[in-house]
This record gives C-alpha cells, sequence and structure tokens, in this order.
C-alpha cells in the first residue's frame, strides 16, 4: 500500500512537508503543546492510515476523513480531525509505560498513542464494527504497531481483563458515562470523551476520584455518535408540523408538544441584547451557560427547501433555543457597522409569551457577558444513576441512564 499511495504523491511536495505544515498550524493555533504529542504527530504517516483522502486532506489540521458511511451517506466511522487528536491526546496527559484503552478505533489514533506509551507500555483499541476493527488490526500491523491489541465489542462494556486503565480516549460521541469507563479506570486515572450534555458535545477530560470522575478540562469538538448499548437520539419537536422548524431536545420534551400548536401564529418579538462579539472572539461558553440556566434549553434547526420565514435565524443549521409554556424562542445575531465583523446577540421569539421569554434569554446572556465571558467554563461531574440529590453539586443535575451530571459555575 505504501508504495501504491507514494506514487500518487506530486514531486512538488513531500508527506513529510505537509505533515510539518500541520503541526505548525496546530502549534500557531494553541491545538498542541506537547513536544511528547508533536513527536508522535511527525512519526506516524496519517496519510497512509487515510488512503480514502487526497494527500493533502489527509493533513489538513481541521478536517476529519469519513472511513464509512452508512447508505444514507451519514458518517459512521472516521480519522478525526488532526486539531482534535492532538488535544485529546494532552488531555489524556498520555506518557510512558501508561495502560490506554482506545474507545472507537480506525488505526491511526493508536499508532500515535502507542508512541506516547512507549514499548513499556499497553494500548488496546476496541469498536463495535467489525469493519472499523479489521481496517485497524491491517494498518496497525503494516506500519508495525504489533504490540496493540485491537477488539471488536461494544465499548459500554470496556475490556475488564485489560483493566485497570491509566487513560481511556473515546473517539465517538457519546450521550452518557458507561460504568464499566469508571470502574477500569485506575484512581487518579483519566477518562477523555466527546460527552454531550443537553445538546452540547464537549471533549472533557474527566480525572477519577472514587466513585466520581471530575472535569479537568472541557475543549469543543464534534464526533460521528456512538454505535450499540450507549446509543442515543434526540427528540424534535416540530411547531408547524411540518420539518421546517426542529426544536432538538437532548434529554426529553419540555411540556406538551401541543402547547406550542399556535405558536407560529403570533408575530415574532425581537429583543437586542448589547453584548458584542468580534470576529474572532469565542463564545462557546455561553451555549453551555444558557444549556445551564434554561430549564427548557434546546437547538433549533431550520430546513433551507421548506423556510418560509417564520423564523429568521442567523444560522439555520444550529441556533441556541428554549421552550418555555406554549412560546418558545431562539439566540440569533446581527451584523455591526464597521469592517470588524462583529456582531450583536439578539433573541427571537414566538407565542404568547414571547416577551417574556425573549427578555430572560436576553437577560442571561447579559449575565454571562457580565460574569463569565473570558473565564474558565464550567466544571463537570460523573455520579453513578442513583446518587442522592444530596450527595450532589452544582446549579445543573442532567441525569442519563446511567449517570447524574452536574454542571457548576465559578463565582462571579
Amino acid at each position: 500500500m505504501t508504495n501504491t499511495v507514494e506514487a500518487a504523491i506530486s514531486p512538488e511536495i513531500t508527506p513529510e512537508q505537509l505533515r510539518g505544515q500541520m503541526i505548525s498550524e496546530l502549534k500557531r493555533s494553541g491545538d498542541l503543546t506537547s513536544p511528547a504529542v508533536e513527536a508522535a504527530l511527525r512519526k506516524v504517516p496519517r496519510h497512509e492510515f487515510t488512503p480514502e483522502a487526497p494527500l493533502e486532506r489527509a493533513y489538513a489540521a481541521y478536517d476529519a476523513v469519513v472511513t464509512k458511511s452508512s447508505e444514507h451517506g451519514v458518517a459512521m466511522s472516521s480519522v478525526s480531525a488532526p486539531q482534535i487528536q492532538a488535544f485529546m491526546l494532552e488531555q489524556g496527559g498520555i506518557g510512558p509505560s501508561m495502560r490506554v484503552l482506545e474507545i472507537g478505533s480506525g488505526g491511526y489514533n493508536a499508532a500515535l498513542i502507542a508512541e506516547l506509551v512507549g514499548e513499556d507500555g499497553q494500548v488496546t483499541t476496541m469498536d463495535i464494527d467489525p469493519d472499523v476493527t479489521e481496517r485497524a488490526q491491517r494498518l496497525l500491523k503494516q506500519h508495525g504497531y504489533t504490540g496493540v491489541q485491537v477488539v471488536t465489542g461494544d465499548a459500554a462494556v470496556g475490556i475488564a481483563d485489560r483493566a485497570p486503565f491509566d487513560a481511556i480516549l473515546v473517539t465517538a460521541g457519546a450521550w452518557d458515562i458507561a460504568p464499566a469507563w469508571r470502574d477500569q479506570l485506575a484512581e487518579g486515572g483519566r477518562l477523555v470523551v466527546p460527552l454531550r450534555v443537553r445538546g452540547l458535545t464537549r471533549s472533557i477530560a474527566f480525572v477519577r476520584r472514587g466513585s466520581r470522575l471530575e472535569s479537568e478540562s472541557v475543549r469543543v469538538c464534534g464526533f460521528v455518535p456512538m454505535q450499540g448499548e450507549d446509543e442515543h437520539h434526540t427528540q424534535v419537536l416540530l411547531p408547524t408540523g411540518t420539518e421546517e422548524i426542529g426544536l432538538k431536545f437532548d434529554d426529553e420534551v419540555m411540556g406538551d408538544p401541543s402547547d406550542l400548536d399556535n405558536a407560529v401564529k403570533t408575530p415574532r418579538v425581537e429583543t437586542w441584547t448589547g453584548v458584542t462579539i468580534g470576529r474572532q472572539q469565542p463564545f462557546d461558553t455561553l451555549q453551555l451557560w444558557l444549556a445551564t440556566k434554561l430549564d427548557g434549553f434546546c437547538t433549533m434547526a431550520v430546513r433551507d427547501d421548506l423556510d418560509t420565514g417564520i423564523v429568521a435565524p442567523a444560522n439555520k443549521w444550529f441556533s441556541m433555543a428554549a421552550v418555555a409554556g406554549n412560546s418558545f424562542g431562539y439566540v440569533t445575531w446581527r451584523r455591526l457597522e464597521g469592517d470588524d465583523g462583529g456582531v450583536e446577540l439578539g433573541v427571537h421569539a414566538l407565542g404568547t409569551q414571547a416577551a417574556e421569554l425573549a427578555e430572560q434569554v436576553a437577560d442571561h446572556i447579559r449575565s454571562w457577558d457580565r460574569e463569565q465571558r473570558g473565564g474558565p467554563g464550567p466544571a463537570f461531574a460523573v455520579y453513578p444513576a442513583g446518587t442522592e440529590d444530596d450527595q450532589l453539586s452544582g446549579e445543573r443535575v442532567v441525569n442519563k441512564r446511567n449517570s447524574r451530571i452536574t454542571i457548576s459555575w465559578p463565582a462571579a
């Protein structure tokens, strides 16, 4: 395979040069800070683990490479973007002689982990899809990583006979924390998982403290959803009765869906917050802030081919939204005058309680601007399902099948 790939490479640029450019870009962005992770990225030939992609695409710092799709074209497996792989490996704190479990296989990331743990370490990679594990086994063997154990199985069960692990890296989007991940993690070990909480996915590095997991770092990310026992589907509310507007709830729909039947027949209320965001300024903590503060938090998407203009979000594919009684609202923005590309945040709402809901959401945006903007963001903790309320701490408790997750914010 190597000879075939190399023969297709343009003589103007080599894989090593592209790899160097990718690493330089990740270092400039701050996504790559560890010399050990940098050395692993330089050594492992990413393009040979992603033969589906053109050479330049294989080394695009922010692009994933889809390796398997469903009959409907939905990605079922992929090799994550180098940016995400770099910061997740750093979140995991992986070093020499560690025992590491990777959940969600593919080969390339397992090779990077093998470089980090060295000859005295142990790497196990598992996936529920036998096509994926066969591919990983073949590619790892071809490149000399024969010590990596590849397992086909449901990640929710883990691999008890290889535990305890110093680190577990989940490289598929998870809605819940499987008990096996905590139980098979060594005390003080790290679990890095792209966890979906209230419809928002973040790569969270947790440290095990007894029966509890405590977050150590949180990063924005996106991943192919997990299959198997931990698979979870969102619930969608359709205010118009068609797929024009979809309000997506990650856990459960708030209230009676029929309450919104007439909301779209009312005039749209528009409220502007006075909170502005520059072109390069992050505001991902605002999403988590609203998810914490609003009981009816959800996300909204509008189908472009069915759009009649009832709602007018700045982003039709993803808007922060909320439902309260017989009304719903969403966060939007408008461009500011000038050349800096900044925007002002606002709220649109529909329904008989639209004005009250719009002002409530706007007030939360203003409080984020005053109290949390530029801060470290929230802390997450994961407790076993069944933990009593008086043993939890946090402003928002999110109940899953296997766990209770709390979200806490630093004092203003």
